[in-house]
């Protein structure tokens, strides 16, 4: 069967998966992608202008294409369709035949057809190619404005705002998100909108646009008034791109769009369309969810399955505008008959609160929430199941006071066929059968379901679903250490700080059972060391260290150790470079230099480590601590010291993050990555902790990692000073260290926070926890308590004892053996042991 798909937007590839997943045979499926890349994210967009690049944004997994054997071609437009011969004809004049054909070409922004809406430095918001222009107009620009106070349109302000530019929206109807709020709605979101630096003008109908006085247009309002601007851009709606289907005569929506049937089938039964170009029961979808939905129901259909159906969509949403919560479920305007609603609005901090319920107050109908939207999982499942509301349904939005219980809805409530997930269309049913296969964590359960994995808002409920079955199935729903600590590393680090323990007798005595393991005395080295910082080789600590910290190197496949020193930002003197080849030279160790801009030096002998580290800390050296939980790099580019790109003095930067950083001992390695500019030659996106260098000063990512599962780091804040970078980062890894679970990374620790970003936000930017002060304090003693492990190793004659390698005799360990090749040594294989020897050439 030959598959053409038309169209490889985030619908289109949505298709492409679950017809992989449906496993047709023999299948032949080329799309045709009009645009130069491959599907991206375009309900994070505006990621783009915070430091997010075109291949950050990509929703194609690496590998799709060869695993699969689709074709995609790029750049390949398609300008006819002949039904009868079964083809499609591309703007290069290639006929392509097909047996069926999918119709994914979404939509096209709706420019008001306003005189002068073509001038130079106008623009629409819909692709990368569109953002990468709007970019370069705004590095000349002062100020923007957006025509357009929709969900788009407060997309693109944020993007503008992010450009630095002062922003202004420009909206026909009389409030903001007129779709989807209210009037009580849209008082408040527009004056959060305003209080972010944005000014908001409603109920304005532009004429025309001209030339500005003092700006480069003017645009002129129905009633006379104006508004200049450098740049605008149109984000006032979409309309479906259904011109192919009008060329070969399919049916036609009354509002526009491809008429499709219940299987997302045209009028040509041959031929199907999904996601924004398609029109379903006179209605067409704006939203990404019920294109996924479509999208699945075509690939399954076509797939043999004459049971696949799209019954329609809600288009119930929630999205953070610019950081303010909005939230509208099913009648969010009451449009139903005799249908109640309750209202609950705080002009001072800012909040709005609805519900639409049945004339009978037994059934909730529809939902608005603005500031807040805590309960908007409660209620869309209410809203979505027909659950029947308590008593006083009011108190579902009220705070709560005077002792009243704030109502709520167990996830015990809501049947198997609950849609938790609307992105995915991942049911309750579908998340406890993988809890019943055995995933028992969120980023498990992400990676096998997709429930949480697009936009995240569900999260919560996902969670709040799993661990209810976990209970259900006699699952242990906790995260204790091990046997003998019926605790979490979370509370035992509370234990420990709170109680001011210092050793792990005293820790077991008083919270534990039996003697420990190797779990729990490793865990509670770690967390003794992040709370006091104590040398972790002291009498009562050295015992509770894996072999790693034990000998204060990384041990290796043969038993020997590598030794890593510390050069901060990867800086390292001419004379710093020659101490190091000199030591390694006589003690004939293997040097490398590392991703992490540094020197390794392998296959040094447990007794030869204390030697190794005088003559390193003689040469201005210290632990570079490769082989603890904690610190381990600050990797640099050259920055404006060298580089004609640079903005700002990353290797200075860097210099100073590692030195302040790098006794910290934390749940798992910690690395950062400092660039001087954009261009990111640190890679400090795929860090644990980055930092980029702006005009303005520094944007603050985290929680990335590379690895086995990379995951890009998100971006906290932008634009900060030196100063305030710093306490930031300092909230950030103390609160990671305090929350996270044993050997736990940041970007895992950061998939399973149930509040996800926004939550991270909220505690280290506004500090909702109260805890700023607190974790800067901390990490200040962190700061203030450092001591070179190498250098208390070798000063201490008890301490130096322990290297060597056997217990009652000073011999060497004859089993290490090397062998040397390309000029250096390495670990001798099984078979080249039998000469017995130091050291064979290869």
């Amino acid at each position: 069967m030959k598959i053409v798909v038309v169209g490889h937007g985030m619908v289109g590839h949505k298709f492409l998966e679950s017809l992989a997943e449906a496993g047709l045979q023999n299948a032949e499926v080329t799309v045709l992608c009009e645009e130069p890349r491959p599907a991206y994210d375009r309900v994070h967009l505006s990621e783009f202008f915070a430091g997010k690049s075109a291949e950050d944004l990509s929703v194609v997994e690496p590998g799709f294409f060869e695993r699969t054997g689709f074709t995609l071609r790029l750049a390949a437009r398609a300008v006819a369709i002949e039904r009868r011969d079964r083809t499609v004809t591309t703007a290069d004049g290639e006929v392509l035949p097909y047996d069926k054909l999918v119709l994914a070409t979404g939509s096209t922004p709706f420019v008001p057809p306003i005189p002068g809406r073509d001038r130079d430095k106008c623009f629409v918001y819909r692709t990368i190619e569109d953002l990468k222009a709007m970019k370069v107009a705004g590095a000349k620009s002062r100020t923007g404005v957006v025509v357009g106070g929709g969900l788009l349109g407060l997309e693109c302000a944020k993007a503008l705002c992010d450009l630095g530019l002062q922003t202004h929206v420009v909206e026909f109807a009389p409030r903001l998100m007129a779709v989807q709020v209210d009037e009580g709605g849209g008082r408040i979101l527009r004056h959060k909108i305003e209080a972010l630096g944005v000014n908001v003008l409603t109920s304005r109908s532009t004429v025309k646009i001209v030339d500005g006085a003092e700006h480069r247009h003017r645009m002129v309002f129905e009633d006379g008034s104006y508004h200049e601007t450098d740049m605008i851009v149109f984000s006032a709606g979409i309309r479906p791109r259904d011109e192919l289907a009008r060329q070969c005569v399919l049916a036609i929506g009354p509002r526009g769009g491809v008429v499709i049937d219940d299987h997302c089938r045209t009028s040509d039964h041959h031929i199907y369309a999904i996601g924004e170009c398609a029109s379903w029961g006179d209605q067409t979808f704006g939203l990404v969810a019920p294109g996924y939905d479509m999208a699945r129901v075509a690939a399954r259909h076509i797939a043999g399955d004459a049971q696949a159906a799209f019954t329609g969509a809600d288009m119930s949403t929630k999205l953070k505008l610019m950081g303010v919560d909005v939230a509208s479920i099913g009648d969010a305007h009451g449009k139903t008959p005799n249908s109640r609603s309750f209202h609950y609005n705080d002009d001072i901090h800012q909040v709005y609160k609805k519900i639409v319920v049945s004339a009978d107050g037994k059934k909730l109908l529809g939902a608005v929430l603005v500031g807040n939207a805590d309960e908007y999982g409660t209620l869309l499942q209410m809203a979505l199941n027909g659950i029947a509301l308590p008593d006083k349904p009011e108190f579902l939005i009220l705070p709560s006071s005077d002792g009243q219980a704030k109502p709520g809805l167990g996830v015990d409530a809501l049947p198997d066929t609950a849609q938790i997930c609307s992105c995915n269309s991942v049911s309750k049913g579908q998340i406890c059968a993988a809890v019943g296969e055995g995933v028992t964590t969120i980023a498990d359960l992400k990676a096998c379901t997709k429930a949480g994995a697009t936009c995240g808002g569900c999260v919560p409920l996902v969670t709040q679903v799993m661990k209810a079955e976990m209970s259900k199935r006699g699952l242990a729903v906790n995260n204790h250490v091990c046997e003998h600590f019926a605790y979490s590393r979370q509370e035992l680090y509370h234990l420990i700080r709170v109680g001011s323990i210092r050793t792990f007798d005293e820790l077991l005595a008083k919270h534990g059972q039996g003697l420990g393991c190797d779990i729990c005395k490793p865990t509670a080295a770690n967390i003794l060391a992040s709370v006091w910082n104590d040398f972790v080789l002291k009498k009562d600590l050295a015992s509770l260290q894996d072999s790693n910290d034990y000998y204060l190197g990384n041990i290796q496949k043969d038993g020997s150790y590598s030794v890593v020193p510390r050069m901060p930002g990867g800086e390292v003197t001419p004379d710093g470079l020659i101490a190091v080849g000199q030591i390694a030279k006589k003690y004939g160790l293997y040097t490398k230099v590392t991703g992490g801009a540094r020197v390794d030096m392998f296959g040094a002998r447990v007794e030869q480590l204390p030697l190794i580290w005088e003559e390193l800390i003689a040469a201005g050296f210290e632990s570079g601590h490769a082989y603890g939980k904690s610190l381990r790099t600050v990797k640099s580019c050259v920055g404006s010291t060298w580089c004609r790109y640079g903005v700002g003095d990353s290797v200075g930067l860097a210099v100073e993050l590692e030195n302040r950083y790098k006794g910290l001992r934390a749940p798992h390695k910690i690395k950062f990555g400092v660039s001087g500019c954009t261009r990111e030659c640190a890679e400090a996106q795929g860090k644990d902790i980055g930092v980029i260098a702006t005009e303005k000063g520094w944007n603050l990512y985290v929680c990335g990692n590379g690895g086995m599962k990379p995951r890009h780091a998100e971006l906290l804040a932008s634009d900060l000073s030196k100063e305030e970078l710093v306490r930031m980062i300092d909230r950030v890894l103390m609160f990671y260290v305090r929350t996270a679970d044993r050997l736990q990374r940041t970007s895992t620790w950061r998939d399973n926070l149930e509040g996800g970003l926004d939550y991270l936000k909220d505690v280290i930017l506004n500090d909702s926890l109260g805890l700023g002060a607190e974790l800067e304090a901390q990490m200040q003693n962190v700061v203030d308590t450092y001591q070179c492990e190498w250098k208390t190793a070798v000063t201490n004659p008890e301490v130096r004892k322990r290297f060597r390698s056997f217990v009652n005799s000073d011999a060497k360990d004859e089993r290490i053996v090397f062998v040397k090749e390309r000029g250096q040594i390495r670990p001798a294989r099984p078979e080249e042991h039998a000469t017995q020897t130091d050291e064979i050439t290869a």
